[in-house]
């Protein structure tokens, strides 16, 4: 190959970045960036920009730049963080003084947004916390000493029985609380199963690129599965994939549950060939058309593995998840954990479940999907009136709706929200980096689609009205 020579200064990413040399690209750019850290002219913290935003900016192939960041994550470079993209480290390689570096002025569109509709944040302000304090002065006062001493890794047993009993009432599982292991979030139960189950897996086409990059870093590769209308593609599975990751309640983030036949079909594929369905019941709660679909883990709770936290429904901050799991992986899966429970507090366990056997968590989830059902209303009726060109979809169930754009206008939108003072992303950002190259077959349509993922949770009552005030100006400018 011969020299390449590039510059994503002259691109609109503002990378400090010298791309010069010959031999493989994807070397080269590595090289590039460890350099830019080591140099400090790339400090800790910074934001990249999406693998996809920068190699088209630097004409290289998506996979390129994408496989080019998941290598320097692993090697401790780079941070990817699910709702923050890819960042410097924050204990990346020494830097080496150096002289000042002469930095332009910041971009009118970097200024700290006004407005922020990115999906997966819930509104803080609507946290209980008149409940959640009744529920903590109930657990606490009734707690056992136990409590109180070294953490048991497989979660405290009675926030393990109230899940149970409420998995089995409102998504249809089936498993006691032996099969419950708790953990801090999706994130963490998707480390430890690939630690415990190894790789590779088949993922959804379109998900959040943070999970891939998780398990990249744990030495667990993915492959894109492609996504229509009936949600995962699952005849794309084969005997070689050792685990499947899918959100079959509200695929992430196109929208719309996975068809029954394909629930059926890949309950078979991990029958016959040993496989795992990794089941992350992302939005399971909040369908607002109907009553929520069931888990898929109840059609075989031997090969079925499911997913769940409270992220959504209360806090991210409090950090409490579950994995529900078949009989075989609970011991390895807490093993892998740990002698000792570090990542949730064994009190905030407690409280859950005391939140949770109350009905208070019921009462919870039922005002959520009320508001949310409201705000995406809201977000309907105004994109009809003010921006008929486009058409919105993945509108049943979760906490954001995918605006489908003309072909072409994904980046100029997202650039025209920036300069208004808005945070919005691109669907594009969520597109598993090998689907570009992935077969199409039977007249599906090719998988870079252009889109706005719009998150309609986090504002606040007053300001939400003003923040599609503002997308709508977007959308009329991209």
């Amino acid at each position: 190959m011969g020299s390449w020579v590039n510059s994503a200064e002259v691109l609109g990413s503002d990378l400090p970045l010298e791309l010069a040399g010959t031999g493989n690209r994807r070397a080269v750019l590595m090289a590039a960036l460890r350099d830019a850290v080591r140099s400090g002219r790339l400090a800790p913290g910074t934001r990249l920009p999406p693998y996809r935003s920068l190699a088209a900016d630097l004409g290289l192939a998506r996979n390129t730049v994408a496989d080019a960041y998941a290598e320097l994550v692993a090697e401790g470079w780079l941070a990817a963080r699910q709702g923050s993209g890819t960042r410097v480290a924050e204990r990346a390689a020494p830097v080496t003084p150096a002289a000042p570096v002469h930095r332009p002025p910041a971009r009118e569109d970097a200024a700290r947004p006004v407005h922020d509709l990115v999906q997966g944040r819930p509104d803080p302000s609507v946290f209980p916390r008149t409940a959640w304090l009744g529920s903590a002065r109930r657990a606490l006062a009734a707690a056992p000493d136990d409590a109180f001493g070294p953490g048991d890794p497989q979660g405290r047993p009675e926030l393990r029985r109230a899940l149970a009993g409420y998995l089995a009432r409102v998504r249809g599982v089936r498993a006691g609380p032996e099969r419950i292991v708790l953990c801090s979030g999706a994130a963490h139960g998707l480390r430890l199963l690939a630690q415990v189950v190894g790789g590779p897996w088949a993922a959804e086409e379109y998900g959040l690129p943070f999970h891939r990059d998780l398990l990249a870093s744990h030495g667990v590769g993915t492959r894109p599965l492609g996504v229509d209308a009936d949600g995962a593609r699952v005849d794309g599975l084969n005997h070689r994939d050792r685990a499947v990751l899918l959100t079959p309640a509200h695929q992430f983030p196109t929208g719309g549950p996975l068809h029954a036949a394909r629930r059926s079909a890949v309950v078979d594929w991990a029958r016959a060939t040993g496989g795992l369905v990794v089941e992350d019941d992302y939005d399971g709660e909040f369908r607002y058309d109907r009553q929520p679909v069931g888990a898929v883990q109840g059609l075989d709770p031997e090969h079925v593995v499911l997913l769940g936290s409270v992220s959504k429904s209360l806090s991210p901050t409090l950090r409490i998840g579950w994995m529900v799991l078949p009989r075989r992986l609970v011991g390895p899966v807490v093993a892998a954990k740990g002698d000792r429970e570090q990542f949730s507090s064994a009190t905030e366990q407690l409280t859950l479940a005391d939140f949770v056997e109350s009905g208070a968590y019921d009462r919870q989830v039922r005002r959520m999907r009320q508001r949310h059902r409201r705000r995406r209303d809201q977000l309907v009726a105004a994109l009809e009136r003010r921006a008929p060109h486009v058409r919105v979809t993945g509108i049943a169930a979760g906490l954001h709706a995918v605006v489908e754009l003309p072909a072409g206008t994904e980046r100029t939108t997202v650039r025209a929200a920036g300069r208004l003072g808005l945070a919005v992303e691109g669907l594009g950002d969520y597109l598993h980096p090998g689907a570009e190259s992935a077969a199409r077959t039977g007249g599906v349509e090719a998988p870079a689609r252009d889109g706005l993922v719009v998150g309609y949770a986090t504002p606040p009552e007053a300001g939400y009205p003003e923040a599609l005030d503002v997308l709508c100006r977007a959308l009329s400018q991209g």
